[in-house]
């Protein structure tokens, strides 16, 4: 999708900070973080929201959960803890329309 911030991000047409990437994922600070370590994993694949995932996307999930550990373990927040969140649709608080998880840590979460 030419106008997804995302993909202009996955598609390096926007400079952020790379945190991890392999040939799926990309993992960059969220620009309006909630916690000291504010984290987004986006598949690199345009997928508007987790109600559009399809049968075949399983191993892209996990594979993001997976990349979300080994980012926390980096950053330190294995031990301590940390949040791992998807918001689907607006109505739940979906600002961009691109499949993204949210990793938050660094500071104790209610």
């Amino acid at each position: 999708m030419e106008d997804c911030i995302f993909c202009r991000i996955a598609n390096k047409k926007i400079p952020t900070e790379i945190i991890y990437e392999d040939e799926e994922i990309l993992v960059f600070p969220d620009i309006k973080p909630k916690a000291p370590v504010h984290l987004l994993l986006i598949p690199k694949r345009h997928i508007v929201s987790l109600q559009e995932v399809k049968p075949g996307d399983e191993k892209l999930l996990a594979r993001m959960i997976l990349a979300a550990r080994k980012v926390a373990e980096k950053k330190g927040l294995a031990l301590a803890g940390y949040r791992l969140i998807i918001n689907n649709g607006p109505d739940a608080g979906q600002a961009v329309p691109h499949l993204h998880l949210h990793l938050l840590g660094g500071i104790k979460l209610d």
